[in-house]
């Protein structure tokens, strides 16, 4: 496959000579690779190919190796080259997103031809942030989530994310052990996310390690667009600062971050010429902040109940949310 998919690339960019530079990563699971090329003799100097191949032996590394973890992560790829066909190229220079030269399929293999983001001078990444960094990356999900409010998922997730609660029912098991209280919440919980009048289309893996950085001030471009779909733009919102900052950082910021975000998110719509109540979806949005992390609680407690991002802040968080959840049903 590896002479095929070079004289792809070839042919797509219409250079005359490839080197395999390097691999870059290892898809998850052992499910493929994403590779660097470097291109002589033609308008490019290199590309990024996303190789999707599917192993015969099913290896997830904390051991989810079940027809329904295989089947979602396939229709993820099936996902992923459809926002790269009909919706990647609506994303402006301020969520800036890779440009995808080329898409081929057969059968559930997959073969993506991708812009070089380090050599559009996105070439920095992070382990750890300042505030500008996390700014960048909240300005990025604020202009994302604007272009795409009120979009019909059409090809994609019909509930975004990679924790969703309809593709995790062996996660959910564990939780019924590791916290009943979240167990008997977590179908709630679900459906106040998706009751929201304000939904649009979230990256639904926006965590640090997906955001490219092109310098201090001068933006972020993002990757890794297996699990966009519906949903509230506050699983992105919470997933993201989660992933960036530790349990006393997320407390601390909580207010400013938010605030930063919807000011960023306003600016967003007004330019957009945006008809919605913004101080609508503002007040709503800011309601289901607590509710989207615990999502994303809820799904890691069963997935990996030792992680540390099981932590103070969303412990305390996850039972303000189930306790508010069991007044309203004691209200009913």
């Amino acid at each position: 496959m590896n002479a095929s998919i070079q004289a792809m690339v070839l042919r797509v960019t219409g250079a005359s000579a490839i080197r395999h530079c390097e691999t870059i990563q290892k898809l998850w699971s052992g499910y493929g690779s994403i590779v660097r090329y470097e291109l002589d003799g033609g308008a490019l100097s290199s590309v990024i190919v996303k190789h999707v191949a599917p192993p015969k032996a099913k290896d997830h590394p904390r051991g989810w190796n079940t027809d329904i973890s295989h089947e979602r992560k396939l229709k993820s790829y099936q996902v992923e080259t459809a926002w790269y066909r009909h919706y990647a190229s609506r994303c402006s220079d301020s969520c800036r997103v890779p440009q995808c030269f080329n898409v081929e399929t057969h059968g559930d293999e997959v073969v993506m031809i991708m812009e070089d983001l380090d050599a559009a001078d996105f070439s920095q990444r992070r382990n750890q942030v300042s505030v500008f960094d996390v700014r960048a990356c909240l300005t990025w999900l604020a202009h994302f989530h604007a272009i795409f409010m009120q979009e019909a998922p059409v090809d994609l997730w019909e509930s975004g994310t990679y924790w969703h609660l309809e593709t995790r029912p062996d996660e959910l098991k564990v939780l019924a052990n590791e916290d009943p209280a979240l167990y008997a919440a977590a179908e709630r919980i679900d459906a106040k996310l998706k009751a929201s009048a304000y939904q649009t289309l979230v990256h639904g893996d926006a965590k640090l390690a997906n955001f490219c950085f092109a310098g201090a001030g001068q933006g972020v471009a993002a990757v890794d667009f297996q699990y966009v779909g519906a949903g509230c733009g506050m699983k992105d919102v919470a997933y993201f600062i989660g992933s960036c900052l530790d349990e006393v950082s997320c407390e601390a910021n909580e207010a400013k971050l938010l605030d930063f975000y919807f000011s960023e998110l306003r600016a967003a719509l007004t330019a957009g010429e945006s008809h919605l109540d913004f101080n609508a979806l503002e007040t709503d949005w800011r309601r289901l902040y607590a509710v989207a992390w615990t999502d994303f609680h809820r799904f890691l407690k069963g997935w990996s109940p030792g992680h540390w991002k099981i932590h103070s802040y969303s412990e305390r968080l996850a039972w303000e949310v189930c306790a508010q959840l069991l007044e309203e049903d004691t209200c009913d």
